[in-house]
């Protein structure tokens, strides 16, 4: 049996994963339906999935955290994540990674994304990875986008376009929920247009 695979991201109204500016994390806009969403999606088993640059700056913000005051980094729900066994498809890095039970996975994304699917018993997850995950959308692996759509639009400050580049692809919605009244959950099953 295929383990399935979902891709799951942070966006704001016009795209983008992230913003800078004096916009906060999860642009000032977390609630405490949302944090206890995203700790049930990090409850059960399953095998984290990461690209080089966004286990890279997982890693530096944890860093940071240790040091300083960010108590959104130690959110139960991000340390769920830390805690999960994870991949991290790179041919830079090098084992061992500050995280726990992390394996460096090296070569073509899609051939080891489809070999881990093949290979794997519990689903695999990855949050964030955007080039990665639209790699990996165009070779068909992506069973589910899973989208937390945060009611903001960040058109000046806005960085990581989520689609940015992506191919084009026609969605099912498979799930939708409101949390905290204002952030949308949106799960698709992606499929490549035309």
């Amino acid at each position: 049996m295929t383990a399935t695979y979902t891709f799951d991201v942070f966006s704001s109204l016009d795209g983008f994963g992230t913003a800078g500016g004096d916009w906060t994390g999860y642009w000032g806009k977390q609630g405490p339906e949302l944090l206890a969403r995203r700790l049930d999606l990090y409850a059960g088993p399953q095998r984290m999935v990461f690209g080089a640059d966004t286990y890279r700056a997982f890693a530096g913000m944890l860093a940071a955290a240790a040091d300083g005051d960010d108590a959104e980094v130690r959110d139960p729900w991000v340390t769920a994540m830390v805690n999960t066994p994870a991949y991290v498809v790179s041919s830079t890095l090098k084992a061992p990674l500050d995280w726990p039970d992390a394996t460096v996975v090296a070569g073509d994304a899609a051939d080891v994304v489809a070999r881990l699917k093949a290979e794997s018993d519990v689903p695999l997850r990855s949050h964030g990875s955007l080039s990665l995950n639209r790699a990996l959308m165009a070779a068909g692996l992506v069973d589910f986008v899973q989208v937390s759509l945060f009611p903001v639009i960040t058109g000046r400050s806005g960085t990581e376009p989520v689609f940015g580049g992506a191919a084009d692809f026609d969605l099912e919605l498979v799930g939708s929920r409101v949390l905290d009244g204002r952030t949308h959950e949106l799960t698709y099953r992606p499929r490549l247009h035309g």
